[in-house]
């Protein structure tokens, strides 16, 4: 992949979320996804730490025991790739994470000359209100 020239390498480095459940937001993201802790820091009830995805990418969790969420937020979702998409969702299942899209099949027909995009694809609430999608696929 080439390097972004406007920032010197670039790429995605993390999300941040809020939580007032510190507990079921590390369960949700550490046991459900598979998480693992790079660094935290600051002490209950106002901690926070940076949860590495998996390849170097971050999701960054603050805890606010005060903070109410927007409703639907600026955020839509964000993304975590997986290479077994079906295994994660069955597994999210056991800790009874609600899923909000089933597993499906999507072709993504660009407008960009790209051709069309094969994507696997579901969708979970996380504990905080959060919207992850879980996108499997090897073309982008």
């Amino acid at each position: 992949m080439p390097a972004n020239l406007i920032l010197g390498g670039g790429g995605f480095h993390h999300v941040c979320v809020k939580t007032r459940d510190w507990a079921a937001t590390m369960r949700f993201y550490c046991a459900g996804l598979g998480c693992t802790e790079k660094i935290a820091w600051g002490a209950g009830p106002k901690r926070a730490v940076m949860l590495d995805t998996g390849d170097g990418n971050y999701l960054e969790v603050f805890e606010d025991p005060e903070w109410a969420p927007a409703p639907q937020g600026p955020i839509c979702h964000f993304a975590l790739r997986t290479t077994r998409l079906d295994a994660v969702v069955a597994h999210l299942r056991t800790l009874d994470v609600k899923i909000t899209v089933e597993p499906r099949d999507v072709t993504i027909r660009t407008t960009n000359g790209a051709g069309e995009v094969p994507v696997r694809i579901a969708f979970c609430e996380g504990p905080n209100g959060e919207s992850v999608e879980l996108l499997q696929n090897t073309l982008t």
